[in-house]
């Protein structure tokens, strides 16, 4: 049994909940086993991003709930902001 989004905010107190957001962009590939899938979300310029084992029914144009927290990742040598999502469910 999957725990209940409530659960997951009250054990992790940096964990955030979106929900009913439009996904306005969605990629996908593959980084050795995994298959990183990279969202981005309508009125937001960070990108949200997850691992998977396989590839997805693409999300574009699709309305999501979301739990992530925020992260930092370096690029270059320069550190940008991204959301490590835990949990992505279709609206």
């Amino acid at each position: 049994m999957k725990p209940v989004p409530e659960a997951l905010l009250k054990k992790h107190a940096n964990l955030v909940q979106s929900e009913g957001v439009t996904v306005v962009s969605h990629t996908q590939r593959e980084v050795g086993e995994w298959v990183l899938q990279t969202l981005m979300i309508e009125g937001c310029d960070v990108p949200f991003k997850y691992k998977r084992p396989k590839r997805f029914k693409s999300l574009q144009g699709q309305k999501v709930n979301l739990i992530y927290y925020p992260a930092k990742e370096s690029v270059a040598g320069f550190e940008i902001e991204v959301m490590q999502v835990v949990r992505v469910r279709r609206y």
